[in-house]
């Protein structure tokens, strides 16, 4: 990869057209667990062609907003957790369980009835469309498996530990294979550490490290405080960050602009690449470039620029697509001013 200095990046999710998705009935639920495909608007004979070409749509406006690292926006997935946990073997979704989402909410899941397997690649081809239609640094997201082990109803493994480690086994898998099909960063999302600190101290970082090992390629590890337009409050800092230091991933991506986060805990991930969360999507309002760049600004006293990425708080899925798109704006100018000053 050839990068400038202060690469930009989404997390993951980019918003998907209102013509493909019920954009309102999306944002009227919790993110599904299990498939939801009453939220597509196409017709299922029409829906791959169609998310195809919503797919090339998302990747071009990255690229003319300015961004460095491009994603496939996740269009073709109803949820950054369901697309993947849902394609794996032993789990049931015609008859879902149960289980607490973040916010103390029941939410309809994956039901574990049997060995949690990767029957075949889930997200490989995706990968490929990706690759086919930019020449940019390209980067793809998987669930993480201890994110995917509370997201489910554990009727098989005598602890959700020993699932966490089997989904851990699925996600090995499927990482090297996105790196032997042209991945250049793969990224595990983990916002469930944050969430549930205990049990990712106690099996969640053992399964993150199952998941990446043996992988040679540039890997990121995301964890948040949730999507901002269903979490509203933010904790004034992280229950599991410094953690992440111990784990083999290259990067840690993490929220700063919302929550206002005390940037000193930068110090306890010296040794790694941060993605820097410098766009607040508790609003649609678009940012100056001026208001985006001194929230990057502010990292600089704790870790190199040359170790920093800069990209949104978190996935984009529920903002309106003009603001997401004057915020990617907003967020490769603001990369441009600090390089500027930074030369």
């Amino acid at each position: 990869m050839s990068l400038p200095l202060l690469p930009t990046s989404l997390v993951g999710s980019y918003a998907q057209p209102e013509w493909l998705i019920d954009r309102a009935k999306l944002a009227g639920r919790f993110p599904p667990r299990v498939r939801a495909k009453e939220l597509w608007r196409i017709p299922p004979e029409h829906l791959a062609e169609a998310q195809d070409d919503a797919t090339i749509v998302a990747i071009r406006l990255q690229e003319r907003a300015g961004l460095d690292i491009v994603t496939d926006g996740e269009i073709r997935r109803e949820s950054y957790s369901n697309h993947f946990a849902t394609a794996l073997d032993g789990v049931d979704v015609d008859n879902p369980g149960t289980a607490l989402d973040r916010t103390g909410h029941p939410n309809p899941v994956p039901r574990i009835v049997g060995p949690i397997g990767r029957p075949k690649p889930v997200q490989v081809d995706d990968l490929r469309f990706l690759r086919a239609h930019t020449d940019r640094t390209i980067k793809i997201t998987v669930p993480g498996p201890f994110t995917m082990s509370q997201q489910a109803q554990n009727d098989h493994y005598p602890d959700l530990e020993s699932a966490a480690l089997a989904y851990a086994a699925s996600v090995n898998a499927e990482v090297k294979d996105l790196f032997a099909a042209g991945a250049d960063i793969v990224q595990l999302d983990e916002p469930y550490m944050q969430a549930r600190p205990d049990a990712a101290r106690a099996y969640g970082l053992a399964a993150l490290n199952a998941a990446l090992d043996g992988v040679t390629g540039t890997t990121a590890v995301h964890i948040c405080f949730g999507y901002a337009a269903i979490v509203h409050e933010r904790p004034e800092g992280y229950s599991f960050l410094p953690e992440l230091a111990a784990c083999p991933a290259d990067q840690v991506s993490i929220e700063t602009a919302q929550s206002g986060l005390d940037l000193g805990v930068l110090a306890d991930l010296a040794d790694k690449t941060i993605v820097l969360g410098v766009l607040d999507l508790s609003t649609p309002e678009v940012e100056s470039v001026e208001t985006v760049a001194a929230r990057a600004r502010r990292a600089f006293a704790h870790h190199a620029p040359e170790r920093l990425v800069l990209a949104p708080d978190c996935g984009m899925k529920y903002l309106p697509r003009e603001s997401a798109y004057g915020k990617l704006r907003a967020l490769a100018g603001a990369a441009r001013v600090l390089r500027a000053e930074l030369s």
